[in-house]
């Protein structure tokens, strides 16, 4: 899934991964629901931090 990017991505292609908008993408590392690193005016996110992300959202679905 994630083979064709390198191991930081941007927000935009951490938008791009989960299939959500841009301001969303940037809502997720604001709030530091996804980790990465702010350097300037600039997010990056490790690979790694965006697996673990949809890991760990897959058991906090709500059945109804």
């Amino acid at each position: 899934m994630l083979d064709n990017y390198r191991d930081v991505l941007t927000v935009k292609e951490l938008a791009e991964v989960l299939r959500i908008g841009k301001n969303a993408a940037y809502d997720l590392v604001r709030t530091r629901a996804v980790a990465s690193v702010r350097i300037g005016r600039k997010y990056l996110v490790p690979k790694r931090k965006v697996i673990e992300f949809l890991g760990d959202s897959c058991y906090n679905s709500r059945v109804d």
